[in-house]
């Protein structure tokens, strides 16, 4: 299988957990549909297509940490909008503006591995990230934070449907480990988060995924139902 190898960084990113309001918590790593989001405004896909174009039955993703995990949190001056409400200064019934402290991951670099069955739309994709173009402005998660992307390169990857104790370098979804079995190392830091996998063209979660990593991008030695061999590194795809 032909494969698009492409890293994405910035200064700063925050992909929002589902379940956190007040003071939002951002997960570790894009889930894969804001990497298909990413995507999508590489190539100038609409919002409203997206989801549907980059679906499950036409194309694979799989995301590698690069840099270790770091989170802060800062304060975001938040504007009072509702009822079409706007001033600089506080009035008897609206506060002009709201703190609101926001977690952020510092210096995030991933890269993402990515197949397209359409040739075309594959080749477009690799051809906007060679000549670094892209059609909407890229962010990581939030418009605030631009991102950036290099291209890596296209690798030839084989699917082994075998079970086998190997290190993978990618995020480690928990259905793929065959019996459960993670093979705990010393030195390593290793965390789960339930993250969103599969959203629809409504934007409805249709599957949610326990994943596995360790927060310094350090591959993971696990017996696993089946993943994908690369040049030198094992990944598996969502």
């Amino acid at each position: 299988m032909k494969v698009l190898v492409f890293d994405i960084f910035g200064d700063l990113a925050h992909f929002r957990r589902f379940y956190t309001t007040s003071s939002p918590l951002s997960f570790s790593f894009p889930p894969p549909p804001t990497i298909l989001g990413m995507i999508g405004a590489i190539a100038g896909i609409d919002r409203k297509k997206y989801l549907e174009v980059l679906c499950p039955e036409n194309c694979k993703i799989s995301l590698q940490i690069m840099n270790p995990i770091k989170k802060i949190r800062l304060g975001l001056n938040l504007i009072n909008t509702k009822g079409n409400f706007w001033q600089p200064v506080k009035t008897k019934n609206h506060d002009a503006r709201t703190q609101v402290k926001t977690e952020f991951i510092k210096d995030p670099r991933y890269r993402v591995y990515f197949y397209h069955k359409d040739e075309n739309i594959f080749e477009d994709v690799i051809n906007k990230i060679k000549n670094h173009e892209t059609f909407f402005t890229f962010s990581l998660g939030l418009s605030e934070l631009i991102g950036d992307f290099q291209f890596i390169k296209v690798a030839e990857f084989i699917e082994i449907k075998e079970k086998e104790e190997v290190y993978i370098h990618s995020l480690l979804p928990m259905s793929y480990i065959s019996e459960s079995k993670i093979i705990f190392e010393e030195g390593k830091s290793y965390f789960r988060e339930r993250i969103p996998v599969i959203m629809n063209k409504e934007r409805v979660v249709e599957k949610y995924e326990d994943v596995i990593y360790e927060s310094n991008g350090k591959p993971i030695k696990a017996f696993v139902n089946s993943y994908y061999k690369g040049e030198n590194l094992n990944v598996i795809f969502f």
